[in-house]
């Protein structure tokens, strides 16, 4: 059993931040109801990648597993009533609509905490639930725009760089799976649920703290270099470098030491305090051109040697067969009945008693619809009264 066996989690949530949340709690356990319309939640019909699947594209499908699907109709009265009817027994209730749109639907935090006062109610957005950005989209490539973040790395005077993930979207799900631990922990020391409120723009805000900190009460500048540095606030070099046959990064190296194996005699005189700042383009530039003339196996072996932080540049495919991940166990691999073999990251959490589980894969659209209203006492013929009205949605073989 998962350390959060017997939770009850119904997640409303569409895209990647929510359902990534819930995918969460379901891997620690937690019984997680997918709540999806009828015709099946946004992410099921956009692949990214272009990766298409055969029944479920992979980005719903890395996005949902331990999930079971209720196929329900929201807007219909019927339909809205079933899901009422889950939440009075549920724990968590998680959603990511647009502000505004939980209210209309019925399903606010005032309404179901009043029908169920246990509820952890977790409310997502991307600005906030107030205020004058309320109404923007929030989208990742924009939360990594207006947080500060792009404009840390990349060279001045160029296009900021974005990450090549969907940062603020990751950073994002994961403060908001904190919150239901904690909203939870504290429910089971005083019986009472709460509003969780968590959003895209000060998940990755805080996330930057201790750069912003350094800006905020030290007075230092954000201003990137000429030279494609990798971090505003740390010392040269520091950076990825090309080298004869490849790639590697270098971190913040002692200069006289760097100096003697790339064979810089300039670095040796200069100091690592200072010189490191008001030269940062200068040794950065020395460095690249010194790192070209051998292999990366090389240096990187010397550096070793010499006790210098540095280390290869992966691609996916080096990353999928690194011993290191291999060892921890960080992918996890289980047969989807429709997708065949699933090889996807697993939980990166690990408990000594309570161990996370891939349980079931990502569902079909309604697949789980009549085993969920039964397990909530729906009688068989109710069920099938929902169907025909439109209320619900059956998945194939449900």
């Amino acid at each position: 059993m998962g350390i959060l066996d017997g939770y009850r989690v119904l997640d409303c949530s569409i895209a990647m931040a929510g359902p990534f949340a819930a995918q969460r709690l379901g891997d620690l356990g937690a019984d997680v109801v997918k709540v999806e319309p009828v015709t099946g939640e946004w992410q099921r019909h956009v692949a990214a990648g272009g990766a298409a699947g055969n029944r479920i594209n992979v980005s719903f499908l890395s996005l949902n597993r331990n999930k079971r699907s209720l196929a329900v109709n929201l807007k219909s009265e019927e339909g809205k009533a079933v899901l009422l009817d889950l939440v009075r027994e549920a724990d968590v209730f998680v959603q990511n609509y647009r502000p505004g749109v939980a209210k209309r639907l019925g399903v606010d935090y005032e309404t179901l905490s009043a029908l169920n006062p246990k509820l952890v109610y977790v409310s997502m957005s991307g600005y906030g639930e107030s205020g004058p950005y309320v109404n923007r989209p929030g989208q990742d490539l924009l939360l990594q725009a207006l947080s500060g973040a792009m404009l840390s790395t990349g060279r001045a005077g160029e296009p900021p760089v974005a990450a090549g993930q969907y940062l603020v979207d990751a950073v994002t799900a994961y403060t908001a799976f904190e919150g239901v631990l904690a909203a939870l922990l504290h429910r089971e020391r005083t019986g009472e649920g709460q509003l969780v409120e968590v959003n895209m723009l000060d998940a990755i805000t805080t996330l930057q703290m201790q750069e912003l900190s350094v800006f905020t009460v030290a007075g230092k500048p954000q201003q990137r270099s000429a030279e494609p540095h990798a971090h505003v606030f740390i010392r040269a070099p520091y950076g990825t470098f090309a080298t004869a046959d490849g790639y590697l990064a270098l971190a913040f190296p002692p200069l006289a030491k760097l100096g003697a194996i790339i064979g810089e005699p300039s670095f040796e005189t200069m100091n690592d305090e200072t010189d490191t700042w008001t030269h940062r383009d200068e040794i950065f530039a020395r460095t690249r051109e010194r790192l070209l003339t051998m292999p990366t196996a090389h240096w990187l072996e010397r550096f070793a040697e010499a006790d210098i932080w540095a280390g290869p540049v992966y691609g996916y495919a080096d990353l999928v067969a690194d011993p290191q991940i291999a060892h921890n166990g960080t992918f996890v691999e289980y047969d989807h009945p429709t997708e065949g073999r699933v090889k996807t990251p697993g939980f990166p959490i690990r408990f000594s008693k309570t161990p996370s589980s891939v349980a079931r894969g990502a569902p079909l659209v309604g697949e789980h619809t009549r085993e969920i209203l039964a397990a909530a006492g729906y009688p068989p013929e109710r069920i099938e009264a929902l169907v025909a009205a439109g209320a619900v949605a059956l998945g194939e073989g449900a």
